[in-house]
């Protein structure tokens, strides 16, 4: 069975339960978590484990669970009309049209702190926790996602350098992915300095990740994607900056630095990282 595979049954058998009297907030608060998804910083975190320290594989399903939770309480977010005002998200009507404005923001919510509260149920020594926790709320903060989507928001219509650019991405995407590879790290009981430069390759895999979105907005169709495209027109992207054929070079580029990166710091992830790559980012 594979590390996804295993994940989308971990996922499956630990619906978050909300009991209330409210009509749907439960069904809600599951749905978009449950529609399907890459689960590529999930499988990353996984993979890292199931490499270095394979004993502790179970008991970091839980720490992978929290990290989708974050990341799709980004997306259910991003989606809503005061950002992106997307109707489509992984295949399926995005949560503010499914059911209502004030419910998407409110499960993101939800979803957000639920994602700490899972870290600390994880069978796991309270330093790894904390630590776990450390990355995760670092990486998905002021210091990380959450300052990427500011700017990348508040510079719409506004042309950027690809220095700026690539300072976008590498927080809007690049620091969640990287934390994925830093928890997946300090779960196997990696030493710091491992523990730096996992996180370090990883900025680069989120920074060759996000450019490879921005490919797939302008080359596919909504229904190759399973989420609008050729959306992102006012948006500062190396695709509207440079053109599609020279963001796919920067981008192989980036892959090719990253598998160096690995051989050099963590060989045992060489093969995990080169087949997530080729799964996800060729093309």
């Amino acid at each position: 069975m594979s590390i996804l595979e295993k994940f989308e049954i971990f996922l499956k058998d630990n619906y978050i339960e909300c009991k209330s009297f409210h009509p749907y907030f439960e069904e809600a608060l599951n749905y978009m978590l449950r529609s399907g998804g890459k689960h590529f910083r999930a499988q990353l975190l996984l993979g890292v484990v199931e490499e270095l320290n394979p004993s502790y594989f179970d008991n970091a399903l839980r720490v992978a669970l929290a990290l989708e939770m974050i990341h799709t309480y980004s997306l259910i977010h991003d989606d809503l009309p005061i950002m992106d005002n997307a109707d489509l998200r992984r295949g399926n009507v995005t949560t503010h049209k499914k059911f209502d404005e004030v419910t998407a923001l409110l499960v993101g919510d939800a979803l957000n702190t639920r994602a700490f509260y899972e870290i600390t149920q994880a069978n796991l020594d309270s330093d790894i926790k904390l630590k776990c926790i450390e990355s995760l709320s670092f990486s998905a903060g002021c210091n990380g996602m959450v300052l990427g989507q500011a700017i990348d928001c508040f510079f719409e219509d506004k042309k950027l350098d690809i220095e700026e650019i690539t300072f976008i991405h590498n927080n809007k995407t690049g620091a969640l992915i990287a934390s994925s590879l830093q928890m997946g790290a300090i779960i196997s009981k990696l030493s710091d300095k491992k523990v730096k430069e996992i996180y370090d390759i990883g900025i680069k895999l989120g920074l060759a990740f996000q450019i490879q979105d921005d490919i797939i907005d302008a080359t596919n169709t909504q229904e190759e994607a399973g989420k609008p495209t050729n959306n992102d027109k006012s948006k500062n992207s190396f695709t509207n900056l440079i053109g599609v054929e020279k963001s796919i070079k920067i981008k192989n580029q980036l892959i090719e630095e990253i598998s160096k990166d690995i051989q050099s710091s963590e060989p045992q992830l060489v093969k995990m990282i080169e087949n997530l790559t080729k799964k996800y980012l060729k093309g």
